[in-house]
């Protein structure tokens, strides 16, 4: 592409006149314009300009001083931009689009709103629901930052004091610390300018932080139990950065019992969220909310996401949750037309996508790597959501689009799971009664997934949950069915695509019997796996390596069980357990809205026979009174239940609607 010239300007601009100072509105769209591209000298010289519109090029950077002093309308979507902060040169502008711009992130969303004072509508939205987060996050933050100050100061002399303000800012940056790790670029940002400005006021906006946050935290807490916070936004199909409506941040449930061990605190309810609505309406206790899965943790030390791995690539198998030591705090959940990201510190929806006649049965996270246009390489999340349609949407949820569509089933999807050593292999269970194992490659650079079946797998029956086996996950996967729980063989180097179950798995009498509904599956450690059926009352601890060694080539083997957890007696179906290995836990919810936990590491170090009675569990959350919802919930179950890998928060999903969300207190 040519440089701008005068006569393009001419060409592109309104109302059509023969001087550049009286254009008012410029179309430079689909040029594939280059940042350099941006002629300072020619664009300057439009000095009455209001509406801009740079979308579908291939800019990165917006120069530092356009020289646009009277812009209102900036249009730069589908472009390549990843930085925000030159918008402060337009302290007018009133409306921006940076739809598709896969560099940017919820962060930059929320600088928007500090660098744009005036700005009215974002991303086609009105923007004063992400205004309000921003400054309730900075609120936070500054009360954070004038603690840090007095801490900072206290160990200091006074002749020390005048000597270490400057290193305050970079200690303030390093140790303050508050919100979802997806906002840590904002809040990172915020830090800075906030202790920049706390050292240029010698510590004066320190006590002014005092004065206003106490007043402000009291009139929050008196309004959040008042009445439910409804944050309403359009309901549009794209993700969107704003967060949904929430329920209300609830006064502490009922708990009974309390976890053993060195684990021993109580879990305490959070928030409790209605963000899958349809037409966002609070009355909506219908909707069934069907599986979560949390992110993968961010390691600070790093630039990248980190792979779902600890020592080995057990941990991400089992718990599908992130690196020893880190913590994840962001969770995706689906259910009805919609997939939300949440954060569970704050209760925010981050981010939420949604399909018109859609109804999401599962989701599923991986990492990946990509190659930029610039050739570097970068690290970062893909969500895959399926359900009712058959189809499998890949969501890149920083940037906020659907980047690749998988078609391959003739039916509803019923769960899907990445593989824990590869992180393109992606198996998919449909009602069709077919599990496909696929490669979903890298994207190009538009963000375009080109997807490859590698294998299908054929069931007797519908195939309900998918566990890779975790001491040969690229061997063998298992899958909880209608009919029972299956094995096949998912080697790649074998020549045959299509296969068949290769081993069926039978219980004994008192867990599940042959032929009969495994809805429940997960690996508690390398080797042991739990299972919950149809029949009642119990879930089953088993040996995998134990059962495997007694198989000989018969096509069904009885499992070799360890113990029998205590659960409901309910003859519904449908109830998914999971489990958190680094902590040894398993855990389920009920038709009751009950949270069954069971921290079976005691349990299995006695390797004795297996009792005759089942294990009561370790703890069970019982769900809050109707009236601490702010909702009229009388009754309701809880259809998935899952903990990070640190086990600090804890999420349930229910069929009337509501994520509840837990956390873990301290010792």
């Amino acid at each position: 592409m040519a440089p701008l010239s005068t006569r393009l300007l001419f060409q592109r601009g309104r109302p059509k006149s023969d001087r550049l100072g009286k254009i008012r509105s410029l179309d430079l769209s689909g040029l594939n314009l280059l940042s350099e591209d941006l002629d300072l000298n020619l664009l300057g010289r439009l000095k009455q300009l209001q509406e801009l519109d740079l979308s579908d090029n291939q800019l990165e950077m917006l120069p530092a001083d356009l020289g646009l002093p009277h812009l209102h309308v900036l249009h730069c979507a589908n472009n390549q931009l990843n930085d925000v902060t030159p918008l402060c040169q337009f302290p007018q502008l009133e409306e921006l689009s940076l739809e598709g711009n896969p560099f940017l992130t919820v962060s930059d969303s929320l600088k928007i709103t500090f660098l744009l004072p005036e700005l009215r509508k974002f991303n086609g939205k009105d923007v004063s629901t992400t205004r309000s987060k921003a400054e309730n996050l900075n609120r936070e933050l500054t009360t954070r930052v004038a603690t840090h100050w007095r801490k900072f100061m206290a160990a200091l002399s006074p002749e020390e004091q005048a000597k270490a303000q400057a290193s305050f800012v970079k200690s303030a940056v390093r140790n303050v610390r508050y919100g979802p790790v997806s906002l840590s670029e904002f809040t990172q940002w915020r830090v800075r300018m906030i202790s920049e400005e706390l050292v240029a006021s010698g510590g004066t906006h320190a006590h002014e932080a005092d004065m206003l946050e106490g007043p402000h935290k009291a009139t929050a807490t008196q309004e959040s139990r008042a009445r439910p916070v409804a944050l309403r936004r359009p309901g549009d199909t794209p993700l969107s950065l704003s967060p949904e409506k929430r329920v209300c941040t609830s006064p502490l449930a009922p708990v009974e019992g309390s976890l053993v061990g060195s684990d021993s605190s109580q879990l305490e309810p959070l928030h409790f969220l209605q963000c899958h609505s349809k037409n966002n309406s609070p009355s909506d206790l219908r909707t069934q909310l069907w599986a979560c899965a949390f992110e993968p943790a961010w390691d600070e030390g790093q630039e990248e996401r980190l792979l779902w791995t600890a020592e080995n690539v057990f941990t991400r198998l089992t718990s599908q949750t992130g690196q020893a030591g880190a913590t994840s705090q962001t969770v995706a959940t689906c259910g009805g037309e919609a997939v939300c990201v949440i954060d569970c510190q704050t209760g925010i929806v981050l981010h939420k996508y949604k399909v018109p006649g859609e109804e999401f049965f599962s989701v599923a996270w991986t990492t990946l790597t990509v190659v930029t246009q610039t050739g570097h390489k970068k690290r970062w999340n893909v969500l895959a959501a399926a359900g009712l349609r058959g189809l499998v949407r890949l969501l890149h949820v920083q940037a906020g689009f659907c980047c690749g569509l998988i078609r391959g089933h003739k039916k509803a999807i019923a769960t899907l799971c990445f593989s824990p050593t590869h992180e393109t292999h992606l198996f998919t269970a449909s009602y069709d009664k077919r599990i496909i194992l696929w490669d979903i490659g890298t994207p190009n650079q538009d963000y375009e997934f080109q997807a490859s079946h590698l294998l299908t797998l054929d069931t007797t029956s519908t195939p309900l949950r998918l566990c890779p086996v975790a001491p040969c996950p690229d061997t063998y996967l298992l899958a909880g069915c209608e009919g029972g729980c299956c094995c096949w063989d998912v080697r790649l180097d074998q020549p045959q695509k299509r296969r068949v179950c290769e081993v069926e798995f039978v219980f004994s009498e008192g867990s599940e019997a042959s032929g009969q509904r495994v809805d429940g599956l997960a690996f508690v450690n390398e080797d042991v796996v739990a299972s919950k059926g149809s029949s009642l009352g119990t879930i089953c601890l088993w040996s995998w390596s134990q059962t495997w060694q007694g198989r000989g080539s018969q096509p069904t083997v009885a499992v070799v069980v360890l113990a029998r957890l205590q659960w409901s007696p309910t003859i519904l179906a449908y109830f998914s357990l999971s489990t958190c290995p680094d902590k040894g836990l398993v855990l389920c919810g009920d038709e009751q809205g009950s949270v069954w936990i069971y921290d079976v590491r005691p349990l299995l170090a006695q390797r004795s026979l297996p009792q005759a009675a089942p294990q009561a569990p370790t703890q069970i959350l019982k769900w809050p009174q109707p009236q601490a919802l702010g909702q009229t919930v009388t009754k309701t179950m809880v259809n998935t239940v899952v903990a990070n890998p640190t086990f600090t928060y804890l999420t349930a999903l229910t069929d009337s609607n509501i994520v509840a969300i837990w956390r873990r207190g301290e010792p």
